[in-house]
C-alpha cells in the first residue's frame, strides 16, 4: 500500500513539472503567466510539505499505537505476576503462622517476614500497572482515535483530490488555449477556454485555501504528537523508576532480617561444660575472699565441680537432696580435713 501511494505521489509530481513546461511555452497568457508559475512552484512545495507532515503523522500515530500494545501487554503479563506473588505471600504468612516445627521458629519468623515484604512489593507492581494504564496508554490510545488527526488527514485527503483535479483542470486549458491558437476568431472555442480557465482559477485558490488549512492541522496534529508521546514515555519511565527503587528498598530491608535469622541458627553452639570457667566459691558468693586469716593462721580452701549420677534424699539438715544430673560444688578446707558441698544454691557440710 505503501509502494502503491509512493508511485502515484511521484506521477503527479511528474505531471506537475509537465504542467508547468506546458504553461511556460504558453508565455504570459491567461493562466500560463510568469507569476502563475511561481505560484505553481510555491503550490509543489507546499504540497511536498504536506507530504511529509501526512507521513510523519502516520509513523507518530504507528509508534503511538505500538506503545499502547506494548503497555498493554506489559499489564497484562504483570497483572499475572501480581496474582502469583500473591499467592504466594498469602502461603508464606500462612506456614509463618501454622508452624508446627518443633527445633525453633526461625523459618517461621523469615516465612512472616517474607510474606510481609512481598505483600509489600505486590502492591508496588499494582501501582505501577494503575500508572501505566492512566498515564501512558490510555493518552496515546485517546490521540490515535481523536479528532484531531482525523480531521487533519481529511483535510490532506480533500486538498490532495483537488489538486489532482486542478492538474487535469490545468492541461484541459492547456488544450483550449492550442485550439484557440489553431483557430483563430472561433467564438465557441474562446467561450470553451474563458469558461476552463474561470474553473481553474477557483480550483487554485479553493486548493490553497484548503492546503493552508491542510498543512496548518497537520501540523498542529504532528506538534502534539511529538509532545504528547514524549510526556507519556517520560511518565512511563519515571513509574517504572520508582516502582522498581521501592521493591530495591523493601528487598534490602528483607534480606538483612532474613541473614540475621540465618545467622541466629548459624551461631557457634553453646561452651560444653568442659569449657566453662570454674564456679565461684561459696565464699566469693557470699562475699568472702577464697583465703581467710584465722588467728594469725591462713586457711586455704580448695573445690571441684561433680554431677549426680543417683538421686539422694537428706536425713538430716545438715546434708543435701540430690537428683539425677545435678552438679555439687564440693570444697575442702586444708588445714582441718573437713569439706562442705552446695547444690542448687543450698549448702551442707
Amino acid at each position: 500500500m505503501e509502494a502503491i501511494r509512493k508511485q502515484a505521489t511521484k506521477l503527479r509530481e511528474q505531471v506537475a513539472r509537465q504542467q508547468q513546461a506546458v504553461l511556460k511555452q504558453f508565455g504570459a497568457g491567461g493562466y500560463g503567466g510568469s507569476d502563475n508559475v511561481v505560484t505553481d512552484e510555491v503550490e509543489l512545495q507546499h504540497h511536498q510539505k504536506l507530504e511529509k507532515l501526512y507521513i510523519s503523522t502516520r509513523a507518530g500515530k504507528h509508534y503511538q499505537r505500538d506503545i499502547v500494545r506494548g503497555v498493554e501487554g506489559y499489564i497484562v503479563t504483570g497483572s499475572k505476576q501480581l496474582e502469583i506473588g500473591t499467592k504466594l505471600s498469602e502461603d508464606s504468612r500462612k506456614y509463618g503462622a501454622e508452624n508446627t516445627c518443633t527445633s525453633g521458629s526461625t523459618l517461621s519468623r523469615a516465612a512472616l517476614t517474607y510474606a510481609r515484604a512481598c505483600a509489600q512489593m505486590e502492591k508496588e507492581r499494582g501501582n505501577l500497572l494503575k500508572a501505566l494504564g492512566t498515564q501512558v496508554a490510555e493518552p496515546l490510545r485517546a490521540m490515535v482515535m481523536g479528532a484531531p488527526l482525523e480531521d487533519a488527514r481529511y483535510l490532506t485527503q480533500r486538498y490532495d483530490r483537488m489538486r489532482q483535479e486542478f492538474e487535469a483542470q490545468a492541461i484541459e486549458v492547456s488544450k483550449r488555449q492550442a485550439k484557440v491558437r489553431e483557430i483563430p476568431g472561433n467564438a465557441e472555442n474562446a467561450m470553451k477556454l474563458e469558461a476552463a480557465e474561470a474553473k481553474l482559477q477557483d480550483l487554485k485558490s479553493n486548493m490553497a485555501i484548503l492546503g493552508k488549512e491542510a498543512a496548518a492541522a497537520m501540523a498542529a496534529v504532528e506538534a502534539q504528537q511529538q509532545r504528547l508521546t514524549l510526556q507519556r514515555l517520560i511518565a512511563m519511565v519515571e513509574a517504572e523508576r520508582a516502582y522498581h527503587q521501592r521493591v530495591l528498598q523493601i528487598l534490602d530491608q528483607l534480606e538483612g532480617e532474613m541473614i540475621s535469622e540465618r545467622q541466629r541458627i548459624e551461631a557457634p553452639p553453646t561452651p560444653s561444660v568442659d569449657n566453662m570457667p570454674p564456679p565461684p566459691s561459696y565464699e566469693e558468693v557470699n562475699g568472702v575472699f577464697a583465703s581467710q586469716t584465722h588467728n594469725g593462721s591462713t586457711d586455704f580452701m580448695g573445690y571441684f565441680l561433680g554431677e549426680v549420677m543417683f538421686p539422694y534424699r537428706a536425713d538430716s539438715d545438715v546434708e543435701l537432696n540430690l537428683s539425677v544430673g545435678d552438679y555439687v560444688v564440693v570444697r575442702k578446707v586444708t588445714n582441718n580435713g573437713w569439706a562442705e558441698g552446695e547444690c542448687n544454691g543450698k549448702a551442707a557440710g
